[in-house]
């Protein structure tokens, strides 16, 4: 999770065989073929830029999965009554580290990533309760379908008043049809959450259910909100090729850090 709502540098960090190079970013033409938007051999590619522009610049229909985290909104009603471990100031707190992903901006991200997923693809998006009610109905009709929303199971309770949490949607979309790799997957998928890591970071192996269940090897998936890129690295340990962005700095510097260990 990253929160990608601002302007921002337009960097890019292209990894050739592990090997970034920092570039500028540009916009490409939409081609009526689809075209490639990792260079030949080239395992992965990150940038520093706002999510929505980010997509803006991917032709049509050039991606086979995206796997996304916004900071969604209703974390700024969790900070002002303390329900969040995040509400702190420290390396742990998305006050330093996040910028909140308005729920007004919403339409525009999930339109944009209807357009970069190539047919007969998924979507997942990374939700608690309030935000999944803003953004169903907005991703139909942007044109997904809507399945269910997974639930993540955290294996231990997190903070609050009442009823105390310990699971987060994940809400599962589709363009077109794609049969799901294994049929037997449930939908609770239970992975401890993350201690002492980046700022709401996602389990790598949480990440590989849902990779494993929709591409093949050698497919492209996608994070316009990487954080500190366990997405990524998820789908580098399945063969698979990763292309994402992320509005923090030390975000990015992570997930080059992290994607290059990943490499074998």
């Amino acid at each position: 999770m990253d929160a990608s709502h601002g302007g921002g540098p337009q960097l890019a960090f292209e990894a050739l065989s592990g090997a970034g190079v920092e570039t500028r970013l540009r916009g490409r033409r939409r081609p009526t073929v689809r075209p490639a938007v990792l260079p030949e051999g080239a395992p992965y590619r990150l940038f520093e830029h706002d999510a929505v522009e980010w997509l803006r610049t991917l032709p049509d229909a050039s991606l086979d999965l995206l796997v996304t985290d916004p900071p969604y909104e209703s974390l700024e009603k969790h900070r002002a009554i303390g329900t969040t471990t995040r509400l702190k100031h420290s390396k742990a707190s998305s006050n330093d580290w996040f910028r909140i992903f308005p729920n007004a901006r919403f339409p525009e991200l999930l339109g944009e990533a209807y357009r970069v997923l190539a047919r007969d693809r998924h979507f997942y998006l990374f939700s608690d309760a309030e935000t999944m009610f803003v953004v169903k109905p907005l991703a139909e009709a942007a044109g997904f379908k809507f399945w269910k929303p997974l639930v993540w199971d955290k294996a231990r309770i997190g903070m609050g008043y009442h009823y105390r949490s310990r699971y987060e949607f994940i809400l599962f979309f589709e363009k077109g049809k794609r049969r799901l790799t294994d049929l037997s997957i449930p939908d609770i998928i239970s992975h401890p959450r993350v201690h002492g890591g980046y700022p709401s970071e996602k389990p790598a192996a949480l990440s590989e259910v849902l990779i494993r269940q929709s591409t093949a090897r050698g497919e492209i998936v996608a994070d316009p909100f990487m954080g500190s890129g366990s997405a990524g690295v998820a789908a580098l340990s399945l063969g698979r090729r990763f292309i994402g962005t992320d509005i923090s700095r030390t975000a990015l510097e992570l997930s080059i850090e992290r994607l290059r260990s990943a490499l074998p």
